[in-house]
């Protein structure tokens, strides 16, 4: 276990591909690991073998399950190091960010193994009048196995979100990682198999490219949980509808992030740099678009650029964050940042002079038309633009004219005003004073509109996405008369009629 190459040894895989493919370094590129190219008789066979599992996890309850979770979560808490010291060879963040980001994948699988039986369970229901003589339930039962197809930004924290739930709801998963970071994904699924002897079938792994990924929408699974773009996201449910399999889409962003009048300055700058340069911009929650209302957009941007200046890409320990992990990416900054130029904007702080395969610095962009890529595209690098706005209501429509809608963040010198301006915004999630804090609230909803997807992870919306409701009445006296029988008398109708009348025939 302590060798990446024993992530994932072939000799645990039932079915083996001649074809492989390398993961590596995307600093350095050294080569990290090889995997398997996994086509449709592994895929099949996999979600068999989950399959069978998932009656066993599903038998031994709520109870039998938290603990298995909590197992499985003392062993990440205990190993978070050796997997950040992964994170940050595979996908190229700084150690510390992925410290963060595993700290709050343990949030919330201690969250869904705590919560399941609470939100899942069975709960009385008022049966109504018709129904007076009968006890009414629901309750929410899993679906089977589900797909999880992860992302390669934020490696583990994403999928985990789809993972833990369907878990903790009575699942089990087979797991298709990036084929940017599969080596994150192996470590992920061993460390489930040395923390529940004899679940290795439960959490298993699936490797490889797109082929791999269309085989586990055509798989036979019961639900497929993808992030990605939005483009992908369209195959996905084009494989999937070809057997009506059902899908959680998580699709991107184009956050906006505004500022208002009587606003912290400081700490709205401070957390605009962090939510849209963090991990190299390669946030789907993170800000791209920053719009500060007339009063206080000089000082604001005075402070943008200031500490923008500061901050740099690299693989030291000093640097703010990491190199691109998909190496294609680039370009799209780019071009981005290249027609924001050509249409009338400027670069306050780097331009295109700063993106480059090694490491993509800070740029920030103003004056750049509404319906540039830049801001109509998501760009998926550390780069924001920032427009002035007459006021936050003008703020509010512009950010709402995005196709997107996932996330954003309102900065307001007053509370109160600032969740106004949240509720008006369009978007699954937004935060007030602060960026991305949602996520970091295991009991909150996350997924986004439009573009952005649809379906929701974490909280109680996250555990019943991976089930199915249950209805269940059940008789506890006869009525005098039955009114489901062709006997019932019809003076029997003639009572119900008026009865309903009595009671719902008045408008006031």
């Amino acid at each position: 276990m302590a060798h990446i190459q024993q992530l994932h040894p072939e000799s645990s895989r039932s079915t083996r591909t001649a074809d492989r493919f390398e993961t590596v370094n995307p600093a350095s590129g050294e080569v990290i690991a090889s995997f398997p190219i996994d086509d449709e008789t592994t895929v099949g066979a996999a979600v068999e073998r989950a399959r069978e599992a998932s009656e066993w996890w599903r038998a031994i309850g709520f109870a039998e399950r938290a603990r298995h979770l909590r197992a499985y979560n003392a062993e990440i808490a205990r190993r978070m190091h050796e997997l950040a010291s992964l994170i940050h060879r595979e996908n190229g963040k700084p150690h510390a960010d992925a410290i963060l980001e595993i700290t709050l994948v343990i949030d919330h699988v201690a969250w869904a193994a705590a919560h399941a039986r609470k939100v899942l369970g069975p709960r009385p229901v008022f049966p109504g009048l018709l129904a007076l003589n009968n006890s009414a339930s629901v309750e929410y039962q899993p679906l089977g196995v589900i797909g999880v197809i992860g992302p390669w930004n934020y490696p583990v924290f994403t999928p985990t979100g789809s993972i833990a739930y369907a878990l903790a709801a009575g699942n089990a998963v087979v797991f298709k990682p990036s084929e940017y970071t599969p080596a994150i994904g192996a470590w992920m699924v061993d460390a489930w198999g040395e923390a529940v002897p004899g679940g290795r079938d439960l959490f298993a792994l699936v490797t490889g490219k797109g082929d791999t990924g269309a085989a586990l929408c055509r798989s036979g699974v019961d639900k497929i949980a993808f992030t990605g773009s939005a483009r992908t996201g369209r195959l996905v449910m084009a494989a999937c509808a070809e057997n009506l399999v059902p899908v959680l889409m998580e699709c991107g962003g184009k956050d906006a992030l505004i500022v208002d009048d009587g606003a912290d300055l400081e700490a709205a700058a401070d957390a605009a740099l962090w939510s849209g340069m963090s991990n190299g911009g390669q946030t789907c929650i993170g800000t791209e678009r920053v719009y500060a209302t007339d009063a206080v957009y000089d000082r604001f941007l005075a402070i943008l650029e200031e500490r923008a200046a500061g901050l740099r890409p690299g693989s030291d320990p000093d640097a703010s964050w990491g190199p691109p992990t998909m190496p294609s990416q680039v370009d799209v900054v780019h071009r981005h940042v290249e027609d924001a130029l050509r249409r009338g904007g400027r670069a306050v702080v780097g331009g295109t002079d700063s993106v480059a395969a090694t490491g993509v610095g800070p740029t920030v962009l103003v004056g750049v038309p509404e319906d540039a890529a830049a801001v109509t595209e998501e760009t998926f690098g550390p780069t924001l633009t920032v427009a002035r706005v007459r006021d936050a209501e003008e703020a509010i429509t512009r950010s709402n004219a995005s196709g997107y809608g996932l996330g954003g963040a309102i900065f307001s010198g007053s509370r109160e005003r600032g969740i106004e301006l949240a509720r008006k915004m369009r978007s699954g999630m937004t935060s007030v004073n602060s960026v991305l804090t949602f996520a970091f609230v295991p009991g909150l909803p996350f997924g986004g509109v439009g573009e952005s997807g649809f379906g929701r992870i974490h909280g109680p919306d996250g555990l019943r996405e991976f089930t199915r409701a249950k209805a269940i009445t059940a008789q506890r006296f006869e009525l005098p008369v039955n009114l489901t029988s062709f006997h019932r008398p019809r003076k029997a109708t003639d009572l119900l009629s008026a009865t309903m009348r009595l009671i719902h025939g008045r408008s006031r």
